[in-house]
């Protein structure tokens, strides 16, 4: 309630002020893109990067509509493998509409994985972070809320160069971390997700978000207050907390083609497993973008560190990401990851034992390669089939339980809404 009567401010604030702001069309300077928001939360990309979605106008709104989603088949080697088919998948409508000197979007993101991903997780080696009926997730990824995100933002030009933004969302994303990872241009080809997903951007579903952001020029410096607890394994409904955590988030925009941040943030008893630990979160991006002639080149290096406040442990991830798009259909890609795991890996998905001491117990380097290509399937989409193949080394500890060469292949069909 707190958030919604927030977003009802930001809604009245931006009607009330005055002078032209232009919607949609391609970014030429950082404030552009800050005001297209089609990323999540309130994150920034390279002005270059190109967004494929429908786009019309009604009246003094301007409509959009994008997404992604994948119909994918898992296989994974391993003892600790497994198989699944399923479905990864997020839609995002929004709406513009600029005052004088002010513009409102207000947007929704939705996800039908609590549906589309059976036993509320896929299979996905070496990977943790949450729980499915009361136990850790180990060795699979959670699915994706259903609201992944309800938001209204205002942005306000209160000097030459100069834009104060507003960001209210009872579901959001607040400002740490680089763009999430099914947003970002250099993932978009990629259906699981990164193993550093929780070092990284897993707050980009967070409850009752409410963020400021200062941009003057290439600059630009935000903070947040958020409700810190993931979300629960309720997937079909908003849930609501305390706005106990923040975080803080400079980024910079030099050039048409770049874009990097450096965040840091508390969060208040993140994990349900453990409510008693607090956790502090850094995290750095350095993301590339280059427009090819027919196609274009989206990399990213992301790091996280996430350090329990407690007991001082640490657990750090980096990623390198890259993926091309050459002669107009076709897709490859790369995801190089390097992630320090806990002894969790170990136990499995059973409940944990009375008086577990989570602590590092090594790190997995894993290397994904893939392709895909558009076939003429739908008018107004993209429709792409599919693979990648993952492998992974794992450390002593861990090739006891897991073998010496675990690897993992992805066959899928892809589908997302393209310009019309």
């Amino acid at each position: 309630m707190r958030i919604s009567i927030a977003a009802l401010l930001i809604v009245a604030m931006c009607a009330v002020a005055r002078a032209q702001m232009p919607m949609g069309g391609k970014p030429h300077t950082f404030e552009q893109e800050i005001r297209n928001h089609d990323t999540s939360g309130t994150s920034a990309e390279p002005n270059s990067v190109p967004q494929p979605m429908w786009m019309a106008m009604h009246g003094a709104w301007m409509t959009m509509f994008h997404g992604n989603a994948f119909v994918a088949d898992i296989q994974q080697t391993s003892p600790r493998g497994g198989d699944k088919l399923f479905s990864t998948n997020w839609w995002m409508p929004m709406a513009q509409r600029a005052w004088d000197r002010s513009q409102l979007t207000v947007r929704a993101m939705l996800s039908l994985e609590p549906a589309t991903i059976t036993g509320r997780q896929y299979p996905l080696l070496f990977q943790q972070g949450e729980t499915a009926y009361g136990n850790p997730i180990v060795d699979g990824q959670h699915p994706h809320d259903f609201f992944m995100e309800t938001a209204a933002l205002c942005d306000f030009s209160i000097a030459r160069r100069t834009l104060l933004s507003l960001y209210a969302a009872p579901v959001g994303d607040p400002a740490i971390g680089p763009i999430a990872f099914p947003h970002r241009i250099s993932a978009l080809e990629d259906p699981v997700a990164p193993l550093g997903h929780h070092q990284e951007d897993s707050t980009h579903i967070s409850d009752d978000v409410v963020t400021a952001g200062l941009t003057y020029g290439w600059a630009r410096i935000e903070a947040s207050g958020f409700h810190g607890r993931e979300p629960s394994e309720q997937r079909w409904e908003i849930q609501q907390g305390a706005m106990d955590s923040w975080s803080l988030r400079l980024t910079l925009q030099p050039g048409q083609n770049w874009s990097g941040q450096i965040s840091s943030g508390r969060l208040h008893s993140p994990e349900a497993l453990y409510p008693t630990e607090d956790q502090a979160r850094t995290t750095a991006s350095i993301l590339y973008n280059r427009p090819l002639r027919g196609g274009n080149w989206a990399s990213a290096i992301v790091w996280g560190r996430t350090r329990s406040i407690p007991d001082n442990a640490v657990e750090n991830s980096s990623l390198l990401e890259s993926t091309l798009r050459f002669r107009k259909r076709n897709d490859a890609w790369t995801r190089i990851e390097d992630v320090e795991r806990t002894n969790e890996l170990l136990l499995g998905e059973r409940p944990l034992p009375q008086g577990f001491q989570e602590e590092p117990v090594g790190r997995v380097q894993a290397y994904t390669f893939g392709y895909d290509r558009d076939l003429p399937a739908l008018p107004h989409f993209e429709t792409a089939l599919g693979a990648q193949v993952t492998a992974y080394a794992d450390g002593p500890r861990l090739q006891p339980v897991y073998g010496t060469d675990p690897m993992g292949v992805v066959v899928f069909l892809r589908l997302r809404p393209v310009g019309r």
